[in-house]
């Protein structure tokens, strides 16, 4: 019940919503004694690859001994995925406790914050009461005024690949975002980024004007395997399917040496143990029982991913597809990277007010390509019983439900029951 009351209250009209700017968090750090400063972070930004760097990372440290926060959005069933200490998720009557903690300082203060902000002022919170030895930080929205950018002197930051998402917000150019991102780097403190990342020199300017190391990842060379990655050192077992993961690992094993080499103790044997035993929920995850695949693939740059990553790894496969997207995406492009004449699409409604209305999908894809076999029910579990009805032959084809992470959250415990 206090749960669901503190939910309400986090997502109620008042709450909910974007407002950038690092005010309102700091004022509210500073009521509950900045525990942000007292915690070891590595914090992470970038378009795409985020989430998976930081479960990466905090799985190799957990398993090398180290007592790990992890801090990460969206959510796809609870809002206590977004906080987890060692993987486990912060207990929901904790949660509840925290968030009308922070709420009560907001309004007892007068300081107009936001649902974001409430949720990051409570994991610093929760993760100082917790002594954790280390916190994998993600950003939720650009980097330079998230509200994730308090941290003062973070162990490490990392930024990950750069495309354009959010353009109303972060702009309109690689360029424009590269900063948004790059401002996470902060004076005198290490930033580890790839040497093809499409903001480099960008980011490369940040780190000098602010006497930062620059960490350069590189995944030339590494060969992709199903559910393994070959690099020209080692090989490595890793259950996270994706080309980006490749880049990924390359960060990954930049930043663990970085750390090695300032006195933390991540032996091989514990970084391919805490690889082989990573998870990270709905990108490119496969349902091998269900034959579904489920990715959030949201911008333009994570579809054309993932349509690449399905030819390699299932080009034996047709594929149907459930598609929806929210109308502040660029969906328009993201159907003419995501979709092959020969593909099958049923478009749906995303759970929310924000969604593009699934005839309307099926309209924008038939614009696109003239011919598609394409389908549309506003429910998600219709598209769900549409898709199997069609899939009559699982040997022959794969159902891969994108477009938002609120409608895979929507389904997975439907695909779970």
């Amino acid at each position: 019940m206090l749960y669901s009351q503190a939910v309400s209250l986090l997502t109620s009209q008042k709450k909910f919503r974007i407002k950038l700017g690092l005010d309102r968090v700091l004022e509210l750090l500073k009521l509950l004694d900045n525990p942000q400063e007292k915690l070891k972070i590595i914090h992470v930004a970038g378009t795409n690859g985020k989430g998976s760097t930081c479960a990466m990372l905090e799985s190799v440290l957990r398993y090398a001994g180290y007592k790990t926060g992890l801090y990460t959005s969206p959510h796809l069933i609870d809002y206590t995925e977004r906080i987890k200490i060692n993987n486990n998720e912060i207990a929901k009557d904790q949660f509840a406790e925290l968030i009308f903690k922070v709420i009560n300082l907001s309004e007892n203060y007068d300081i107009a914050a936001t649902e974001f902000e409430i949720l990051t002022v409570a994991a610093f919170e929760y993760f100082y009461q917790n002594n954790v030895d280390i916190v994998l930080l993600e950003t939720g929205l650009g980097g330079r005024l998230d509200a994730t950018n308090v941290i003062k002197k973070p162990v490490l930051s990392i930024i990950t690949s750069i495309s354009l998402d959010h353009t109303d917000r972060l702009g309109d150019t690689a360029e424009k975002i590269s900063v948004e991102k790059g401002g996470i780097i902060k004076q005198g403190q290490p930033v580890a980024v790839s040497k093809t990342n499409t903001g480099i020199d960008i980011i490369k300017g940040v780190a000098g004007q602010r006497s930062s190391q620059v960490l350069l990842s590189d995944c030339s060379g590494y060969e992709l395997g199903k559910f393994k990655i070959k690099t020209s050192q080692d090989e490595y077992e890793l259950p996270l399917l994706g080309y980006w993961q490749m880049e990924n690992l390359s960060l990954v094993l930049e930043a663990v040496n970085y750390l090695n080499s300032i006195g933390y103790n991540i032996c091989q044997e514990k970084f391919k143990q805490g690889l082989r035993n990573v998870k990270w929920p709905a990108r490119m995850q496969y349902l091998e029982e269900k034959n579904i695949l489920l990715d959030g693939a949201h911008n333009e740059a994570a579809a054309m991913l993932l349509r690449k990553s399905l030819d390699f790894y299932f080009s034996d496969k047709k594929i149907i597809w459930i598609y929806s997207s929210l109308n502040t995406k660029n969906y328009k492009s993201i159907i003419k990277n995501l979709f092959k004449h020969e593909d099958k699409v049923i478009c749906t409604n995303v759970p929310s007010s924000a969604s593009v209305e699934s005839y309307l999908l099926k309209k924008d894809i038939l614009s696109v390509n003239p011919g598609q076999d394409v389908y549309e029910t506003a429910k998600p579990e219709e598209a769900l019983k549409s898709a199997a009805s069609i899939n009559t032959d699982n040997n022959d084809s794969l159902c891969v439900i994108a477009g938002s992470f609120y409608t895979i959250g929507y389904v997975l415990p439907i695909l779970l029951s």
